[in-house]
Parts: C-alpha cells; sequence; structure tokens
C-alpha cells in the first residue's frame, strides 16, 4: 500500500511540481483553486445530468486537475493552513458527491430506478470510504489502509463517463465503482478495529 502512495505522488508531482512553481508567481491562492475546481465540477454534473458524457468527462477532469494544483501551489508558496486542508477535503468530497448525483438524477429521469439507486449507493460508499479515515486519524491513528482511494475513484469516474454514450458501459463501470469503494470502506474499517486493538 506504501508503494501504491509512493507511485501516485511521484506521478502527480511530474505535473503539481511545474505548475506550482507557475502558479506561485500569479496572484492565485491555493483556495481559489480549490473553489474554482469545484464549481468547474457542477458544470460537469449538468452535463451528465444532460447526458453529454465525453463532455462530462473531460470537464470532471479539468476539475481534478484544480484538486491537484491547489496542494502544489500551497506547498510551492509555503501558504498550506489548516483551515485550506479542511476546505480542499471538505470540497473534495461535495465534488464527487454532485457528479454521482448528476447520474442519480439521469437515471431518474430515464425511468431507471434500480440505476439510479446504484449512483446512490456508489455515492455513500465513496463518503465513507473518507469518512472512515477522517474519523480514524481524529483518534490519533495513521491510515494508510484502503487501496481505492480518491484519485482512484475520480480515475473510474472519469472513464465511466468518457464511456457514458454506452449505457452498458456506464452502468457496469458505476457499479466497479460503487464495489470497489465498498470494498476499501471495508478494507479500513478492518484496519481500525486491529489497530484500536493493538493500542488497547
Amino acid at each position: 500500500m506504501a508503494n501504491l502512495e509512493q507511485s501516485r505522488r511521484k506521478l502527480a508531482s511530474y505535473v503539481s511540481l511545474p505548475a506550482g512553481r507557475f502558479l506561485a508567481r500569479t496572484p492565485l491562492t491555493p483556495d481559489v483553486l480549490t473553489w474554482i475546481g469545484f464549481f468547474i465540477t457542477f458544470g460537469a454534473a449538468v452535463l451528465v445530468v444532460f447526458e453529454q458524457f465525453i463532455a462530462a468527462g473531460l470537464v470532471y477532469l479539468g476539475a481534478a486537475l484544480f484538486d491537484m494544483l491547489d496542494g502544489a501551489l500551497a506547498r510551492e508558496t509555503g501558504k498550506s493552513t489548516k483551515f485550506g486542508a479542511v476546505l480542499d477535503s471538505s470540497l473534495d468530497r461535495m465534488s464527487e458527491g454532485v457528479v454521482l448525483l448528476g447520474l442519480l438524477v439521469m437515471f431518474a429521469r430515464g425511468g431507471e430506478p434500480w440505476e439510479a439507486m446504484l449512483a446512490g449507493m456508489t455515492m455513500l460508499f465513496s463518503f465513507m470510504v473518507s469518512y472512515i479515515r477522517a474519523r480514524i486519524e481524529a483518534l490519533g491513528i495513521e491510515c494508510k489502509a484502503g487501496f481505492f482511494t480518491r484519485p482512484e475513484r475520480v480515475g473510474l469516474l472519469t472513464i465511466a463517463l468518457l464511456f457514458g454514450w454506452n449505457h452498458y458501459a456506464l452502468v457496469v463501470l458505476v457499479a466497479v465503482l460503487c464495489f470497489l469503494s465498498l470494498l476499501s470502506a471495508g478494507e479500513r474499517l478492518i484496519y481500525a478495529k486491529r489497530q484500536a486493538r493493538e493500542q488497547g
């Protein structure tokens, strides 16, 4: 799991480091980038509702890029703050929820209740993955457990949107996203139980 985390960070640094240096020369702040990325996600959600899937996938990918750049800018300028971390984490969760809500609305409008329920369950489980980690770390226990974290969820959701023109592929990919999110949440719960026992 540690190797996966290191590989992910190394890959992201190829884009984030030069971008962070460039953005440091502008008047933009990390919090502004966080908000921009969040509002772009609303555009992706609207496109999903109207079944403009390829555009939605590209817009959502752009929003995810802003999410990566706000951290890079904060590190480059030394403007990392506790509130900024809370804001970034909160809007990250809401961004995922907004796009999945768009899928739920789209399925519901199309008279597909089971698919709408699937989108709702995916939203719930994706929130739980992040919530369990936050709850564990609030107890003073570092949590690196969970193989299917936000970058993986964003990546798979983006792929699902880009292939959304194929209804079957969209439903299957959302189901995979739902299942892997549930597994990751379960993995973190087991990890929390194990750590609680070890720490007495």
